[in-house]
């Protein structure tokens, strides 16, 4: 008898993880975020969250205000292939490879501008932030049959020169 109200409590929270809008307003009180969300939900269908941020940003060696976006979407590539694709699509939807970007290729990271916006996207599997915004955007684009779950995680920051590279 003890299982009924636990079962309706969890029917309780599955269905305000559902009802959960896939693309979050605050996308548009970040501004800096606004290019790059745009280009997850219509050009890849990703769900996504947008979020402010504090970011210690390595190129500038400033601690900068910014956002965060974490985006689920679905693949019938495959994962690697997938992040081949994407950043071929960030190219050509006109982001440019930010200058002196001091991103990490050999980790799926690269850095590209966009009008006042950089943005470091990021391009992996399974979930592994174990974040709310993770687990909210993986809840809001359910995957079709045959297709592989990909997320994208992206930074984004203002527009600045880097900082001079130590020898």
């Amino acid at each position: 008898m003890h299982t009924l109200p636990f079962l309706f409590g969890a029917a309780t929270w599955w269905s305000a993880m559902i009802d959960q809008p896939p693309v979050r307003p605050a996308a548009a009180a970040q501004p800096l975020c606004v290019d790059a969300a745009a280009f997850l939900t219509t050009d890849r269908h990703m769900a996504v969250v947008v979020e402010p941020d504090t970011l210690d940003d390595w190129r500038t060696k400033q601690r900068l205000t910014g956002c965060r976006i974490t985006a689920a979407g679905g693949t019938v590539r495959g994962v690697q292939p997938e992040a081949v694709a994407f950043y071929e699509r960030v190219r050509a939807v006109g982001w440019v490879r930010t200058p002196d970007p001091y991103d990490a290729p050999s980790e799926a990271s690269l850095r590209f501008r966009m009008g006042k916006a950089d943005c470091l996207f990021n391009v992996y599997g399974d979930a592994m932030l174990m974040t709310d915004a993770e687990d909210r955007v993986d809840l809001a684009r359910a995957l079709a049959p045959g297709e592989t779950r990909y997320h994208a995680y992206v930074m984004c920051l203002p527009v600045m020169p880097a900082a001079p590279r130590e020898r």
